[in-house]
């Protein structure tokens, strides 16, 4: 699990979001940067969780925050949730596992008695600099964006 924390620096990762579009840990220098991770696009947690910053994303743009979903979902699959949800923030598609490696997301889970690897549900605030701000590991779906936005 996770080994970052809050003054770390942020892995330089690289990532491909739903429409083929590369990000970068560089691409957000000098703008605050959530990175939230997610187990499984259009799951009745992930949808909390996402709709839920949807539903604040003009809060995270007034306080200069950028928005990053990442899962090990496909592309096809990240466009259909981004699309039915209006999300106006990139997913990234991130079936090699490389993002959710660099952080540290991806491990033992447990779920009614069966254990598996599957990714942790966490988020990364990065801010300005590159520097881990937070790591939130209890995330509560339906009210995450309170959790960033103290």
């Amino acid at each position: 699990m996770t080994t970052l924390k809050a003054g770390d620096k942020a892995p330089n990762f690289s990532g491909t979001d739903q429409d083929g579009k590369t990000h970068k840990l560089a691409d957000y220098a000098g703008k605050k940067l959530v990175v939230f991770f997610y187990p499984k696009a259009s799951t009745p947690g992930c949808t909390a969780e996402a709709c839920d910053l949807r539903d604040n994303f003009h809060r995270f743009q007034a306080n200069n925050y950028e928005l990053l979903g990442v899962s090990a979902d496909s592309a096809k699959a990240q466009i259909k949730f981004k699309d039915k949800y209006e999300l106006p923030f990139p997913l990234i598609a991130d079936e090699d596992k490389s993002v959710i490696n660099a952080f540290g997301v991806w491990g033992p889970k447990k779920f009614m008695g069966r254990e598996y690897d599957g990714i942790h549900r966490t988020t990364f605030v990065i801010n300005e600099k590159g520097i881990i701000e937070e790591v939130i590991e209890k995330v509560k779906t339906k009210e995450h964006a309170s959790q960033i936005l103290k």
